[in-house]
């Protein structure tokens, strides 16, 4: 019966609003609390920042360092509000924790140059027990996330770009690792001048591939590429989709021709289906 409600539940937030997906998702897990966790997990949401206490930089939150209702910074590795047991609370092994200090300092520069701003948090989390090694042949995990908002003077106009990519690292033989990317792109765009009309959405795609590593460095080296790729494929297919798409619209329901013109048109269409009707 839980899964026929969880499904229900997917299926009822794909086909709400998208732009208020976070306050249709509150509102699902209050209704069935014992649905909480699975539809946290399955269902990606704007990501919300917070301020890291020691180190003052802002971060984005997300289920991946969440623990209750405090969030770990990838910058201090302390969970905010801080917690009474967090030596207890999920944090990666040490040579990991070395390893996602690396990769926030490198997604960092990543999205200065491509985002011009905005805000961006890596966290790893170990996929076995042990300590991964310094030659990195023990897989892990981790996501990388991204955000550029755009303010506005008006509240209502205004938008943002939410990337969440969540991976896998497999390492194989000869020296290659498997790379596993689910990666989700959250638009939002409104604007309230003449038409006001707002663009609101997500797009998901999965990506595999076997690359070559040396060491446990060039495993960010490679999701590197990865996420450089992927997004620059996201953003052909939003361009395409939500742009593409809303022009043609425009472009059909757009005319040139004045109203006088047009109510013409409409009594000569009603003559004539009443003459139709009169045969």
């Amino acid at each position: 019966m839980s899964e026929e409600k969880l499904d229900a539940s997917l299926d009822l937030l794909r086909r709400l609003d998208p732009k208020n997906i976070s306050k249709n998702l509150d509102n699902i897990c209050r209704l069935q609390p014992d649905l909480a966790e699975d539809l946290l997990s399955s269902v990606d949401t704007p990501l919300k920042t917070a301020r890291c206490e020691e180190s003052g930089k802002t971060y984005l939150c997300c289920d991946y360092n969440r623990d209750g209702d405090s969030y770990r910074s990838p910058w201090s590795n302390v969970f905010y509000p801080k917690i009474n047991d967090e030596d207890e609370a999920p944090h990666p092994s040490s040579h990991l924790r070395e390893l996602e200090i690396f990769a926030n300092k490198s997604f960092d520069i990543y999205r200065e140059l491509y985002y011009e701003g905005g805000i961006s948090s890596v966290y790893f989390w170990d996929s076995e027990e042990e300590d991964v090694d310094a030659s990195g042949t023990i897989g892990f995990a981790g996501v990388v996330l991204l955000k550029k908002t755009i303010d506005t003077v008006n509240p209502k106009d205004g938008g943002s770009w939410d990337s969440i990519h969540v991976f896998e690292v497999l390492p194989g033989a000869n020296q290659k690792a498997t790379y596993k990317v689910t990666s989700t792109v959250i638009l939002d765009i409104s604007n309230s001048d003449d038409l006001n009309i707002y663009l609101s959405g997500n797009l998901t795609r999965q990506t595999s591939k076997e690359l070559q590593f040396k060491d446990s460095a060039s495993h960010v080296s490679n999701l590197g590429s990865l996420v450089e790729d992927i997004e620059s494929r996201l953003r052909n297919l939003l361009q395409e989709v939500y742009f593409g798409k809303t022009k043609d619209i425009l472009g059909d329901i757009r005319s040139l021709d004045p109203l006088e013109s047009k109510s013409n048109e409409r009594e000569k269409q009603a003559e004539l289906i009443n003459n139709l009707k009169n045969m």
